[in-house]
């Protein structure tokens, strides 16, 4: 069975484009081997083709009443619902803040997920990142009051820190309880991968880190003979081996403040 999923994810790999021999290690003119002193450029990224070049709407050309040296420009500035600025020919543009892929802050990219900026802490050709969602349960419906049920328990693995625990209230014995919550969705942690090559973001399971490790055959290999309790505590691990094998190459341009 394990191989037929194998086959299947290697045919699905295939179908996008994928290749299985390690990403080409040479830096392209224009572009440098990204590092973690590698910053992007800092402005709004309509979409992941902006962030693949390195070239967002600049703070100079964004419309907004926030000063351009405020530590808080884009808290400011995405408390709005529409972004206002200037495209490339001068022509005034705007944007719906919900349908923009996030921004770059001093140097770092922040991906919106659900209408919230979720900082990118691990970059690479496969990134990783930890983003603050709501989630849906149908125990909240099957409460005659309405409210979670406060037994609930929910532990939260992060390759980064311990398990975190999330609700209206934290409570000591890791659970989740308000009796006053009357909707059905609660606060969670979720990670994420993003394939720099599509932009695409995956869940971060085992599934997904096999379905991108496929373009690295060595390590591919070696990750499927893991048992799968394996393969869930060495995920990062092989997404780190799979970064410093294939690393990421980004354009360099000057972009004005």
């Amino acid at each position: 069975m394990k191989r037929v999923f194998r086959i299947l994810l290697m045919s699905v790999a295939i179908a996008s484009g994928g290749i299985y021999v390690p990403l080409a290690a040479q830096e392209e003119p224009g572009k440098v081997k990204f590092t973690p002193d590698f910053r992007f450029n800092d402005g709004i990224y309509l979409n992941f083709d902006q962030v693949k070049m390195n070239d967002p709407i600049p703070k100079a050309k964004i419309l907004t009443s926030t000063d351009y040296n405020d530590k808080d420009f884009f808290k400011n500035l995405l408390e709005g619902d529409k972004i206002y600025f200037y495209d490339a020919m001068g022509v005034r543009q705007e944007v719906n803040k919900s349908d923009i892929w996030g921004y770059s802050r001093n140097g770092i990219l922040n991906i919106q997920i659900q209408g919230n900026f979720n900082r990118i802490t691990f970059v690479g050709n496969i990134c990783h990142f930890v983003a603050d969602i709501t989630s849906y349960d149908n125990r909240y419906y099957n409460s005659p009051y309405g409210y979670y049920d406060p037994y609930y328990y929910s532990p939260y693995y992060s390759p980064y820190y311990y398990p975190y625990y999330y609700g209206n209230y934290y409570s000591p014995y890791g659970y989740y309880y308000s009796p006053y919550r009357q909707n059905a969705g609660r606060n969670e942690l979720k990670q994420y991968l993003i394939d720099f090559e599509s932009g695409k973001v995956m869940e971060y399971d085992v599934e997904n880190t096999e379905l991108l490790l496929m373009k690295d055959s060595q390590l591919y290999e070696e990750f499927v003979q893991l048992s799968h309790k394996k393969k869930k505590e060495l995920m990062f691990v092989y997404i780190r081996k799979f970064d410093e094998r294939n690393p990421l190459y980004i354009p360099v341009k000057q972009n004005p403040q």
